[in-house]
């Protein structure tokens, strides 16, 4: 077996932590998520958050790696046997992720080509969906494949596979490059937006406090949302990161600068994003929230028609643009498929030359699907579902196995041990009640929202395909390859049902199937009671 990877130095393992947590949804979610839930007030919650759930959580993934000195799929067999399934879970999870994030990185490939001739015109709207992606009416008709799109695919997965060919070291070299220039990009863009006209209505927009929304337990529910959303927890990442810092690294310390770093990243795209939009809203006569959206639609619609408006270097600010958002998806990007490979080579102790090229091929074949005129549609769901839920699973069943299975004391000792900043008890008490008390929550209330109201106006069916049946083949995978083949034989049936049912839209032979999953469940418990 090879020598497992290490990172050439502290500084080298903290570039590439901080470069996985800070990615696309830094630009173009975290601004309108903090618009929308009470402006500069929303950051109260949002630090609140960061400090109660998200670096307890990055220390809790941290110190279970350097610990464990594995990935995420052998750290948790190492606690037991039947929680190997779990760290599958996280793995599958991000790589189901890669799969289209790596689309929308190659987007980012070629509208930085795009941005030398400004190729999107005098309408970016009807490029990017017409001209660049052939969009088509909805998740039904799939389409053919976007050239484009697809060339932009190849060259962001040869450019991966190049970054973590050699693991640690090869990855340590990149970040010192990848992790600094986005912020560079964000400070000249930063210092161009504010100087703009209308710039201060866009940041009042942005920033103006309502604290009146810091009574609304939904404000509170979209801080937590936020900061597991954005600091890569539950992907296995960060356990697969930490495995290749030497054992006794400083685990907290270096916890604490990640989630800052990414916090703080985030909140300066929102001066970059707002300060923009107000400038855009000036030029055309518009309200500023007339231009403000979120998602895909802001980085490549808003924001090139905004630069189209600039009276000089548009061309210039567009390659700055691009790459900004190239840079950083590419750091998330690398860290999925690394948190892959390591589960892989942990488990089979093959070549990492072999693993990587398996990973990044089957990865770039799925890729596929996304890269034809229905992948927005298809890239959509998956994204919402794997990200509401499967992610906030992990999370919450990883609380549990550390908290009460490990021992959260245990790895308390451990992370004090060989840390700079001592942690209390209190964090204990967040691993083992508070956090986990927050996940439920979230599960919940999403889980109502999606009964309520479908989400996109989507059909049931593509739902169900797009994302409930993605997360379920996760679990079912993630059994098989912890050789729990009975329990994913029982899954299988139990989706089979599941399945049927959504796509008949029948509320009412689901309470029916629930009721009857119920009762089996009770008539199993009483076999086994009194079989042994």
């Amino acid at each position: 077996m090879e020598n497992r990877s290490r990172w050439d130095s502290r500084s080298a393992f903290l570039l590439a932590a901080i470069g996985s947590a800070v990615g696309l949804g830094n630009v173009w979610r975290f601004p309108f998520v903090a618009h929308q839930n009470g402006g500069g007030a929303f950051l109260i919650p949002f630090f609140v958050a960061m400090f109660t759930a998200g670096i307890p959580l990055l220390i809790l993934e941290f110190g279970l790696g350097n610990f464990m000195q594995a990935g995420a799929p052998a750290s948790f067999a190492k606690i037991g046997k039947k929680w190997e399934w779990l760290g599958w879970f996280a793995l599958l999870i991000a790589f189901g992720i890669v799969t289209y994030y790596t689309v929308i990185m190659g987007w980012c490939f070629a509208y930085l080509i795009y941005s030398f001739r400004l190729a999107w015109g005098a309408n970016p709207q009807d490029f990017f969906y017409n001209c660049f992606l052939g969009l088509s009416s909805g998740p039904a008709c799939v389409g053919g494949i976007r050239l484009p799109v697809l060339l932009g695919l190849v060259a962001t997965w040869v450019s991966i596979f190049l970054i973590i060919v050699k693991g640690a070291k090869s990855v340590g070299k990149v970040v010192l490059v990848t992790v600094p220039l986005p912020w560079l990009c964000l400070l000249i863009l930063a210092v161009r937006g504010v100087t703009l006209p209308g710039a201060v209505e866009g940041l009042k927009y942005y920033l103006t406090p309502d604290f009146g929304a810091l009574k609304s337990p939904s404000v509170w529910m979209a801080a937590y949302s936020q900061v597991f959303f954005s600091f890569t927890i539950g992907f296995g990442v960060m356990i697969a990161y930490a495995s290749y810092m030497p054992k006794r690294s400083d685990i907290s310390n270096n916890a604490l600068l990640t989630g800052i770093a990414d916090s703080l990243t985030a909140f300066i795209a929102g001066l970059v994003v707002f300060s923009t939009l107000g400038y855009f809203a000036h030029a055309t006569g518009v309200g500023v929230q007339d231009v403000a959206r979120s998602g895909p639609g802001l980085a490549f619609c808003t924001y090139p028609a905004t630069i189209m408006l600039l009276p000089f270097g548009a061309s210039i600010f567009g390659i700055i643009f691009f790459l900004m958002l190239l840079t950083l998806g590419i750091d998330s990007a690398f860290s999925l498929v690394e948190a892959a490979v390591a589960g892989l080579q942990d488990k089979w102790k093959i070549s990492r030359l072999r693993v990587n090229a398996l990973v990044c091929i089957v990865a770039f074949v799925i890729g596929i699907f996304f890269t034809t005129q229905g992948g927005l549609h298809w890239l959509d769901i998956v994204d919402r579902y794997l990200s509401d839920f499967g992610l906030a699973v992990v999370g919450l069943i990883m609380c549990f196995v550390v908290g009460y299975v490990f021992g959260a004391d245990k790895l308390r000792q451990y992370v004090n041990e060989v840390s700079e900043v001592k942690l209390g008890k209190w964090w204990d008490y967040f691993i083992k009640i508070l956090t986990p008390y927050v996940l439920i929550l979230l599960i919940g209330w999403t889980l109502i929202e999606r009964i309520r109201t479908p989400y996109g106006d989507y059909p049931q069916w593509a739902l169900f395909v797009g994302g409930w049946l993605v997360v379920l083949v996760a679990v079912e995978v993630a059994l098989l390859l912890s050789s729990k083949f009975r329990a994913a034989l029982y899954l299988l049936i139990v989706s089979c049902f599941i399945g049927i049912l959504f796509i008949m839209e029948s509320w009412v032979a689901m309470m029916v199937f629930g009721f009857a999953v119920l009762l089996l469940a009770l008539a199993y418990g009483i076999y086994r009671a009194i079989r042994y």
